[in-house]
């Protein structure tokens, strides 16, 4: 089954797809090996990652879709990617859609958002005329080849504009074709509940610890109606954390003794990076070539 097929599937089936933000290939191994069925290549965890900057529209077309592509060749399960504002007008749109699907991913959002673009909880931010985004998702849709490769439209008019005029654009980006829907920044449980009833087309929460939503378990999540949640920052947050903490260490005590309990042993690190099957595979050829 096509990768695209599968999330497709994952996100029609009765229980909530979780998929966590990955900033890079190793990440996205530990996702998969850990039985998550999908990432999701956030431009936060992206920027932080590649440039050690904010989420506030440093990353390329061309860096993203870079990100993206490593960590389709990392792992075996579908990948969900950050399309941003499309990187520029309608037409810079497909050229970003044609791009991200070479590279293979199986699903991917556009936001309405004015360019720069920055996180969606942060402030300050603002949308384009809906006209304009509704341009981007029937080229989105039109750019595509696999027609399960599915498009979600991501409004930020819920923090500028309010719940009403959010539903209204989403209810319009869906008519345009968008086959999934991502209201970001609600507020508030009833808030989260009014997006679900309103929108006739999976929808998706997004997760971000400090953030302006409430952090809610999956299972709550699905009950009020979400088919997908994200956690776009989690590993970030938990890497930075615990990479300060180890060379605090290092810098106080001279020596990362005492930091095993943090650390993934040197032999499965190994096999999490998929050394055993190079072994075996360059044994096979060395093998093929004596035998000759």
């Amino acid at each position: 089954m096509r990768k695209t097929t599968l999330l497709k599937k994952y996100i029609h089936d009765p229980e909530i797809l979780v998929i966590p933000g990955v900033p890079d290939p190793l990440c996205a191994r530990l996702a998969w090996k850990a039985g998550l069925k999908a990432v999701f290549v956030s431009g936060y965890a992206s920027s932080a990652a590649t440039l050690g900057a904010p989420d506030v529209g440093f990353m390329t077309m061309t860096e993203m879709v870079e990100c993206a592509a490593r960590i389709v060749d990392a792992v075996d399960i579908p990948i969900f990617a950050d399309g941003d504002t499309g990187h520029g007008n309608v037409t810079n749109l497909i050229r970003s859609m044609r791009q991200f699907e070479k590279a293979g991913v199986a699903a991917i959002f556009f936001e309405d958002q004015v360019a720069p673009k920055r996180c969606g909880h942060m402030s300050g931010k603002q949308v384009v005329p809906v006209e304009e985004m509704l341009a981007k998702i029937k080229a989105a849709v039109d750019a595509r080849i696999d027609p399960d490769l599915m498009v979600m439209a991501r409004t930020d008019a819920l923090a500028i504009h309010g719940i009403d005029e959010a539903i209204a654009r989403m209810q319009r980006y869906i008519d345009a074709g968008a086959d999934m829907a991502f209201i970001e920044a609600p507020q508030s449980i009833e808030q989260m509940r009014r997006i679900t009833s309103a929108i006739k087309a999976p929808n998706m929460a997004n997760m971000v610890p400090g953030g302006n939503t409430p952090i809610l378990p999956a299972k709550q999540l699905e009950e009020i109606g979400f088919a997908v949640v994200a956690h776009p920052t989690a590993l970030t947050y938990a890497m930075a954390k615990t990479a300060r903490d180890v060379l605090r260490h290092i810098l106080e005590t001279g020596t990362s003794s005492g930091l095993e309990d943090r650390m993934i042993a040197f032999e499965e690190f190994n096999d999490l990076v998929g050394l055993p099957a190079i072994r075996a595979k360059e044994r096979e050829y060395l093998s093929g070539i004596a035998d000759g």
